[in-house]
């Protein structure tokens, strides 16, 4: 894991009086001023090397697509409150989701203010959009967990969410593009996610939308944006077709309902599934507080397990250079982990119980009566 990562040791205020950068503003400083405003992480990544490495070469989603002037993107990380993956729906979930972008949103914005004070136009990216002359599914100008990597903040896992080590891929991201030239940090070698032996991404999706080392987008958006953009549409189309000969009925429905919902606090309109995120075992926060409610997937099935098995041995004949594999290809294995997995989540999850243990010693020493 990287030291030069910004990472919040305990919630800080979320500060909005804007502090006086020093005369060189240094990479070091603004990762400082990201942690002090509230962000939980944060990282630096080069507009250059975003722009020679798009995530896609066909659809560029690069800086230089946005601002010619960009040198920088300040990749700020929110994660997600873990209580609300304990509950028994998902709705907790998704309101949470709209405050941490908002949240994050705001500091993003503070800061780039305070750089553009500074003599060094910055602005904010927006953390969820879609420009649909890219391709016809929720792609935006910017990929923000390709920013997350090439910040060196966690790698990609088997349904490409960016994971990193502190909570896995219970977070949102979003970058800020500045004509400051800031030292960046190196992407991380080491794959985060376990990969194919774990599958617990794969066994919990309700859409079987989870591919190797990648996702099927239109099967995903069925359940992660319900009440999204195509829904509106196909809901619009039916009314038009005669497919809801009752009109009345139709705008009484669930999904009219969901739409109208999703238009006043954007719950449903995306982030509306997230049982990847629950389910997957990286991070101190499941360890600390998911193990136990996510440990049985009721999603699992057979067949599951064994698109796992054979995600699992493509993976072997990719490696020893028998075959092909899509998601692992010389240019997609930069945002995976070039190393592979090297047990990153098992040497933490000792590293946590340790910590565990020494925490309970003070505390059973403090509880006993005198004498004992």
């Amino acid at each position: 894991m990287s030291d030069s990562r910004q990472r919040a040791t305990q919630p800080r205020p979320h500060g909005r009086t804007a502090a006086r950068p020093p005369r060189e503003i240094t990479s070091a400083y603004v990762k400082e001023r990201a942690i002090a405003l509230g962000a939980h992480l944060v990282g630096i990544a080069s507009a250059a090397k975003l722009n020679a490495f798009p995530p896609d070469p066909r659809w560029p989603q690069t800086p230089e697509r946005i601002s010619p002037y960009c040198k920088s993107v300040i990749v700020i990380v929110s994660r997600i409150p873990v209580g609300a993956f304990r509950c028994r729906n998902n709705v907790p979930v998704q309101y949470l989701d709209m405050l941490v972008m908002r949240r994050m949103d705001k500091i993003s914005y503070v800061l780039a203010q305070e750089l553009e004070a500074a003599g060094h136009p910055s602005f904010v990216t927006a953390a969820q959009e879609t420009d649909w002359s890219y391709k016809r599914a929720s792609y935006g100008r910017l990929s923000t967990r390709h920013l997350g990597v090439e910040a060196g903040l966690g790698t990609l896992g088997l349904e490409v969410n960016i994971l990193t080590p502190e909570y896995g891929p219970r977070l949102y991201l979003t970058g800020i593009l500045t004509e400051l030239e800031l030292e960046p940090d190196e992407p991380m070698a080491e794959q985060v996610c376990i990969g194919e032996s774990c599958s617990r991404c794969l066994h919990a999706c309700p859409a079987d939308a989870v591919l190797h080392f990648g996702i099927d987008k239109r099967a995903c958006a069925t359940e992660a944006q319900e009440f999204g953009f195509a829904q509106i549409l196909r809901f619009l189309d039916g009314l038009a077709d005669g497919a809801h000969p009752d009109h009345a009925a139709a705008f009484r429905s669930r999904d009219f309902f969901g739409f109208w919902q999703g238009l006043l606090r954007v719950v449903g309109s995306f982030g509306d599934c997230p049982r990847c995120l629950a389910v997957c075992p990286v991070g101190n926060d499941y360890h600390a507080h998911l193990a136990d409610v996510q440990k049985a997937i009721p999603e699992k099935t057979p067949e599951k397990v064994a698109l796992g098995r054979q995600y699992k041995e493509l993976r072997a004949r990719h490696d020893s250079g028998a075959l092909e594999a899509p998601g692992l290809s010389e240019w997609n294995r930069r945002w995976v982990g070039p190393q592979g997995y090297q047990g990153i989540v098992a040497r933490q999850l000792q590293a946590f119980k340790a910590a565990q243990r020494a925490r309970a010693v003070p505390e059973a020493t403090t509880a006993a009566p005198d004498g004992e």
